[in-house]
């Protein structure tokens, strides 16, 4: 399979992605607290967080695994309740001593920790009580983020919070997530916009602490295209656009919400008899914050066609990996279809590079002022066996075709302008997936989740190949 990408650029971040409650595992180990997980997987008996990758333990095994293979940078998270078990009681010291000890050793290897404060895991006491929903726990977050960008000094760089279109529609849409509620459009868009503003006062709190590094958000972008270019599809991608991608973006990175925004979103607020309200004053903490944005981390896995839909709201969610189960259906929004040509993955995902290199010089176009990017995941699931040889390295062409495609679009981005410093796969190790248990893989290392033994996949290497380019990359 010919290579697009021989060589990366000077000074590039080249790493990998994990989320705390995805690969820690111990998930009542050292005083831990409970989050909304535990509760609700416990309930549901069907997929087991224990111990799914084991990092709590392991994490110097996987640390070394990433150096051997030419990383430079992890993403991690921290998890809220280890660091404050009951969410407005005392620290927790072992939980502290832990990410101490998880940041030290990155260091020791030569990789930089990239590090969020909220993945998908609130606390289950913040879940109870309205979770994003109620601004009680936003000040409960912001005395969190205080304390972490005060005591973690070895980490320069900080994201807020991680995806947040991505868990309000978890929630309130598709009901895969906890409290599991189903086209509660009022719902999921406050929750996007509580969402922003706690990222804005944790922002103004970094900087009022005088920390030193950068902080920004994670946003999980997805451009939308109509299927044909007929004015009823052209308005189904617009209006979704707004709901996914532009709400979040101008909340972000301006501060406010442009009239044009505005005007679709409430398309999709009236065609759902849906409000959302914008307490006083919190405009003005957005705007604040907005130019105060170190950095900004961009998820991208998947564009969607769109064709113009009236009916019931449908979210047929493929949690098994059999190839054409899904469907998504948006009242007064939209539906998703299939573009003839366009490859998509067993969980229905499509694969369009393009979309990708779209959306960075749109990100540039629309936002002038927009900081240095991060691709901070990026990445295809797979089924894969475990191997029955202890050395044999699992070929996984599929996924390095995958990657090679999207890192030669973000660098073709780059030759445009773009300020993208950095790629982050999806993922470091295989990992417990929210909704999804173990079946669905998608790191550089297989993981035996019997035992716990990792095994080289051949995107791994080809990870390793491209990294020794780093230092003699061209910056452009």
């Amino acid at each position: 399979m010919k290579r697009r990408v021989k060589k990366l650029p000077q000074n590039f971040v080249w790493g990998a992605a994990t989320a705390a409650y995805q690969v820690e595992g111990a998930t009542k180990a050292d005083g831990k607290g409970e989050n909304m997980w535990d509760v609700y997987l416990a309930k549901q008996q069907k997929f087991s967080p224990e111990p799914a990758s084991d990092f709590y333990v392991r994490y110097r095994e996987d640390l070394k695994l990433a150096k051997e293979h030419g990383l430079n940078a992890i993403r991690l998270s921290i998890s809220w309740v280890r660091i404050f078990p009951d969410i407005d009681g005392k620290v927790n010291p072992l939980g502290v001593k832990h990410y101490h000890e998880l940041f030290q050793a990155c260091h020791e290897y030569g990789i930089e920790p990239y590090v969020s404060l909220h993945h998908f895991d609130s606390p289950q006491q913040m879940l109870v009580e309205g979770d994003w929903l109620n601004h009680k726990n936003i000040d409960r977050f912001i005395r969190y983020a205080a304390f972490c960008f005060q005591e973690f000094a070895e980490v320069d760089n900080w994201f807020t919070i991680n995806e947040p279109i991505s868990l309000a529609s978890g929630q309130y849409l598709g009901g895969q997530f906890p409290p599991n509620l189903y086209f509660q459009v009022s719902k999921a868009v406050q929750a996007n916009h509580n969402m922003l503003v706690a990222h804005a006062k944790a922002v103004l709190k970094f900087h009022e602490l005088k920390t030193t590094g950068k902080i920004g958000c994670i946003h999980a972008l997805k451009p939308v295209y109509p299927i044909t270019e007929t004015s009823e599809n052209i308005a189904a991608a617009a209006r979704y656009d707004a709901y996914n991608n532009r709400f979040l973006l101008d909340g972000t990175l301006l501060g406010y919400y442009r009239d044009e925004t505005l005007e679709l979103l409430q398309q999709v607020l009236t065609a759902n008899d849906a409000t959302f309200t914008i307490e006083p004053g919190e405009l003005e903490i957005m705007q604040k914050a907005a130019p105060l944005n170190g950095h900004f981390g961009m998820n991208y896995y998947r564009s969607e066609f769109i064709q113009e839909y009236h009916g019931e709201s449908e979210d047929q969610f493929n949690s098994t990996g059999d190839k054409g189960t899904s469907a998504f259906k948006f009242k007064g929004v939209g539906e998703f279809v299939k573009k003839a040509g366009v490859k998509t993955t067993d969980w229905d995902w499509n694969i369009y590079p393009q979309g990708l290199y779209d959306m960075l010089l749109r990100l540039q176009h629309d936002y002038p002022k927009l900081p240095t990017i991060y691709l901070t995941e990026n990445g295809t699931a797979l089924k894969e066996e475990t191997p029955k040889q202890e050395f044999e390295v699992i070929n996984d062409e599929f996924r390095i075709d995958y990657l090679d495609q999207h890192v030669d679009k973000l660098l073709q981005a780059r030759k445009q302008g773009v300020d993208i410093a950095g790629y982050f796969v999806w993922s470091l190790q295989d990992q417990f997936s929210w909704a999804n248990g173990y079946n669905k893989r998608y790191g550089l290392f297989h993981v035996d989740f019997n035992d716990q033994k990792r095994y080289r996949k051949q995107s791994a290497l080809w990870f390793k190949e491209l990294g020794q380019t780093l230092k003699g990359g061209d910056r452009r």
